[in-house]
């Protein structure tokens, strides 16, 4: 995969707000982008995990997001599935886009 030096370009009118919680859950994301913006918008961090199929599961090992941080992370272009988790909970917009 080529390293795309462009700014991030934002996928209007397809971001998602999820409910990271303590058990793992799975939310859609674009499958067509190869970036995904992550704002965590609460104080507790959680953890990133995307998938080709389902299921997808996260856990403290993947990618953590920390409170209050805003992270842009490159994924495989048909990985569709971002699975999330957070032990004290917390609220995480993901906006698919372009470049980085």
């Amino acid at each position: 995969m080529p390293y795309n030096s462009a700014p991030f370009s934002p996928g209007y009118n397809r971001g998602v707000i999820v409910s990271p919680g303590a058990a793992s859950a799975t939310a859609t994301v674009t499958g067509a982008t190869q970036t995904v913006c992550l704002t965590n918008l609460g104080a507790n961090v959680c953890y990133i995990r995307f998938g080709e199929t389902a299921p997808v599961v996260a856990t403290t090992a993947d990618y953590p997001v920390p409170g209050g941080a805003q992270v842009t992370i490159t994924k495989p272009g048909d990985y569709s599935l971002m699975a999330h988790i957070s032990a004290a909970g917390t609220s995480l917009h993901v906006m698919p886009g372009e470049g980085f």
